[in-house]
Formats: C-alpha cells, structure tokens, sequence
C-alpha cells in the first residue's frame, strides 16, 4: 500500500494506516485504542506522524471525539476494502470472531421495537453497539463509516448511501382515561385545545403535522410539558398530564391496557416511514446482513 507525496518518499506506513481507519470508523482516538489494543498516546502520536508524512490534517479535533476532513474520507474510501481483506487473511480461522454490529437509530423506536427483534441474535454471536440520535447527523457518521446499519426517519438524499423501507408508523391521539372521560361528546379539535398538551418540543412537531393533516387546520397551543424523548411523553400522559400524538408502535400496550384511551380514529392518519440505511456493497462483517436481514423480517409483523 503506497501514496507518494512531496512530504516523504516511499510506501506509507501500515500500522499508522490501521491505526487512521479505526479512527476515521470511530470517531475518537479512545474509541479506536480500545478497538486495535493500543494506548491512546500510541494512537495520537502515529495520527500525528502520518499527518506530517501527507502534509495535511485528517481530523478536527473536538471536544467529544474527531471529525474527519474531507481528505481523510477520501483516505478512508481508498483503504478500508484492502485493509478489511488483509484483516480477514491474518485473521482467518475458526475462532476469529466478527467485529460487533454498529447500530444507530431514534432512541424511542430502538429501545421500544428493535432491541427486542434483535435479541435472538446474541445467541448466533452477534454482538451489537447501539447509537441513538437524530437522523441527519446519524447519517453523516454512516457516510463517515462510524456505523453500519442506520433507522432513519426519512430517505437520506443522494447515492452515497443505500435506502430500503422498513416500517410505516401510525400516529395516534391519546391521553389517560379522565381527560378522554373530559372531553367525550365535544368537538374535536377545539375541546382538546382547550385540554393541557405534553409534547416532544417547543415546536410541537407530532401534533402540528397531525392537526394539520387530520383537522387541516393549525395547532393553536403551547405545550404544558416537554420532554424530549417520546418514551418520558408516553409515561406523562399516562399519569394525566395532558394529551398527546404518538407513534401506534409506542402507546399499543397502554391503549390494550386501557391505560390510555384513543381520542380519535381518523380514516387517513399521519404515517411516517422508517428506512434501514446502510453505505452501498457488501460489508466485510458477515454479522452485517444478519442484523438487516432480521430487521427486515421482523418490520413484517410490527
């Protein structure tokens, strides 16, 4: 493996380009140590000496981890297949294990639905890392190769990454029996207007999509609660703090339970698709596509 430049004469030093992968895949000079076995002063100084051998910087450093530099993606591209085939050769053997699964989602709907699909898998050997948060950063660190497989809650643009649909979510009205007991025989939408909301955000963003697709009208509110993590949402309503507009996956038990009680059944709810992103080709890790295989199994019956 060799890249010639004005800085030096020669082939560039494997290690270092090892060591500049696991980092370009990690996002932090700790997180790579742990995954190659080394100190982190090792990682930092052979980043440092491959920067000088090239001439440039690969990484902004940050608080929390490094952000590649638009070289460094294109390093990344040029060595991750033949470094992953070479690790493959001096590995090859019954007891290599795959490296785990990089797996990055909203918190809400992996912690709710797809943890629980993927349990099964454990017992195969797979091992998993979890990553929550939105989705367009979480799309970035795909591009960047931080993770494997991506739930996005929108089809990402571009070609650069590879989109398949995963599940349709319905959203519903709810609230805990009294405020539903309140409000029976009003009409819908001003009785609940009237009626505390608890929401995700400031900017209602559930609830204003739902009034104006279900009511074509606009949400005239403010929220009395916020949380951001709709699971916290869930669980306030639950209580009687107010209502709110959930994903049908989220609040299924608490309506079977009557523990919450659905305020309305339009004839055509709010959906939302989730997709299953992944960089195009084939992944080195054959664990890989048994997560995505089983995810997209699973999505049949949610």
């Amino acid at each position: 493996m060799s890249d010639r430049n004005s800085h030096g004469s020669g082939p560039l030093d494997l290690n270092q380009l090892r060591t500049f992968l696991a980092v370009h895949r990690t996002g932090s000079f700790t997180a790579a140590a742990r995954r190659l076995r080394l100190s982190q002063p090792t990682v930092t100084a052979q980043i440092r000496a491959l920067e000088e051998r090239l001439g440039r910087e690969l990484f902004e450093r940050r608080a929390r981890g490094v952000v590649p530099l638009p070289h460094a993606d294109e390093l990344a591209a040029r060595l991750a297949e033949p470094l992953d085939r070479l690790a493959d050769v001096a590995g090859a053997g019954p007891d290599r294990a795959p490296e785990p699964v990089h797996l990055a989602g909203p918190a809400e709907f992996l912690c709710t639905v797809l943890l629980g699909a993927l349990a099964p898998l454990t017992a195969r050997g797979v091992r998993l890392r979890v990553a929550t948060g939105l989705t367009d950063p979480l799309l970035a660190e795909l591009r960047a190769g931080r993770h494997d497989l991506v739930v996005a809650t929108h089809r990402p643009r571009g070609r650069s990454l590879h989109a398949e649909p995963l599940a349709d979510e319905e959203f519903a009205l709810v609230a805990a029996p009294a405020l539903a007991a309140r409000t029976a025989g009003e009409p819908l939408p001003d009785a609940l207007e009237r009626e505390p909301l608890v929401a995700y955000a400031e900017d209602l963003p559930i609830a204003r999509r739902y009034w104006r697709h279900v009511f074509d009208r606009r949400l005239q509110v403010r929220a009395a609660v916020t949380v951001p993590d709709l699971r916290g949402v869930l669980a306030a309503v639950t209580a009687g703090a107010g209502w709110t507009v959930l994903p049908g996956y989220l609040c299924r038990a608490e309506l079977e339970s009557g523990a919450l009680r659905l305020l309305h059944l339009p004839d055509d709810p709010p959906i939302n698709t989730a997709y299953l992103v992944r960089r195009p080709g084939p992944s080195a890790n054959p664990h890989v596509a048994l997560v995505r295989e089983r995810l997209l199994s699973a999505a049949r019956t949610w």
